[in-house]
């Protein structure tokens, strides 16, 4: 995306076109050239999911999502789903009963 929103941005410039046009020949949504990501700080989120496991450590990352939205954490379950692989966290395997 961003490769395309750079063509953009030079078209503009050396064509002296307008916004609405460049993006429509381009074929780019004008919200996405406008569009501004927000900065990902997720270290304080992370920390207490790492905590949360090691406290807890045959819980998973469903059962550590809704732990820290009782702690007051706004979080989606896909978002710890990708935290957690990130981390390389994951459940210790069963051993069967003899």
């Amino acid at each position: 995306m961003d490769g395309l929103r750079q063509a953009v941005i030079h078209t503009r410039q050396k064509l002296n076109t307008s916004e609405r046009r460049t993006c429509g020949v381009l074929g780019m949504a004008r919200s996405s050239l406008r569009y501004q990501p927000k900065p990902a700080n997720d270290d304080a989120l992370r920390l207490a999911m790492i905590r949360l496991a090691k406290q807890y450590g045959r819980y998973g990352y469903r059962k550590v999502t809704a732990l820290l939205r009782m702690e007051g954490w706004l979080v989606n379950h896909k978002k710890i789903e990708r935290l957690w692989g990130e981390e390389g966290l994951q459940l210790p395997h069963r051993h069967k009963k003899r």
